[in-house]
């Protein structure tokens, strides 16, 4: 476990890839690559394992959280891209972009690069705003959460979202929290969401694909498994074999942090990067880790403690 920003310690770790235009949604696939988006040119991207960059397919818009569904295709969050500013040599994601429109879920065939729209409204008609991540269940379904989208003077809410992967249903969990990272239990039955600002990772009991739990309040969905007192917030996520929650945390503490969803308990990774925004874990022995180092581009690799959680249908 580390301290705080500036006298941190730094997880040992390599950076395989530099120059990126602020990654995220890593996919960690059996032959050694690693399939990434870059938000800011709008494009999915692979890392092969001699380090040699390549373009998978290039969607446009704001590319995001990304998994392999059960056909073998790549199912992409696309928020429909920000605008963004450089400060201090770090770049930096903000308000809506010009040209945003709507947010939408894509399938990628990688095999062509070619794209395909799926979603930006749900069956009843809810426009999607910002599409942030996404996770597959063992049905074959997906469950994805948005994050809402920033203008100048307003906001739009998000919420906590359920797609069928052939395009024929996609409906709303809960409306109205603007949710980030997101992730199942190894037994499918919890499903985790992270809200940025407001620095809490929810969890909530899932009833059947697409469905969890009603909340005793509606306002205050889900159960608080942690939260932070700092100006620390929060990104996406991934899965322990051993149902520890891995939470990119940003800010004032840095890196990832391995979140106990029983106890609350915490352990503290730093990485370099104030926006270290995604880990996966791969590897024969899902040991191995990419994480994202948005704000400069970079991809980092290193050892994790434990095993991660090795996901529905990756390939």
């Amino acid at each position: 476990m580390t301290a705080k920003l500036g006298k941190t310690i730094m997880h040992p770790h390599s950076i395989v890839a530099e120059g990126l235009g602020f990654p995220e949604g890593p996919i960690a696939m059996d032959d050694g690559s690693v399939i990434f988006v870059e938000i800011r040119p709008g494009k999915l991207t692979r890392l092969a394992p001699n380090g040699t960059l390549s373009t998978v397919a290039t969607p446009g818009g704001g590319p995001n959280g990304a998994a392999i569904g059960p056909d073998g295709a790549i199912y992409v969050c696309n928020n429909g891209g920000f605008e963004y500013y450089e400060q201090d040599g770090m770049v930096l994601p903000g308000n809506a972009a010009v040209d945003y429109t709507t947010g939408r879920i894509e399938r990628i065939d990688i095999a062509t690069g070619k794209v395909e729209r799926l979603y930006d409204k749900t069956d009843d008609g809810l426009g999607l705003s910002g599409p942030n991540d996404i996770v597959f269940d063992a049905h074959g379904g997906f469950w994805f959460t948005d994050l809402g989208k920033h203008f100048a003077h307003h906001e739009t809410k998000g919420g906590l979202f359920y797609g069928k992967a052939d395009g024929s249903s996609c409906t709303c969990a809960v409306y109205g929290p603007n949710l980030n990272g997101i992730g199942l239990s190894p037994d499918g039955s919890k499903l985790y969401a992270a809200v940025t600002a407001g620095r809490v990772i929810l969890e909530f009991d899932v009833t059947g694909p697409g469905t969890v739990a009603p909340s005793p309040l509606a306002a205050v969905p889900g159960r608080f498994v942690t939260t932070w007192g700092t100006k620390t917030f929060l990104d996406s996520l991934a899965m322990e074999a051993n149902g520890n929650i891995a939470q990119a945390t940003l800010i004032e503490e840095a890196g990832v942090t391995s979140v106990d969803p029983v106890t609350g308990a915490k352990e503290f990774f730093a990485f370099p990067d104030l926006l270290t925004t995604n880990i996966a874990f791969g590897g024969a022995d899902m040991m191995d880790a990419w994480v994202c180092l948005s704000t400069t581009g970079k991809m980092a690799k290193c050892r994790w403690p434990r095993p991660g959680l090795r996901l529905n249908f990756n390939a």
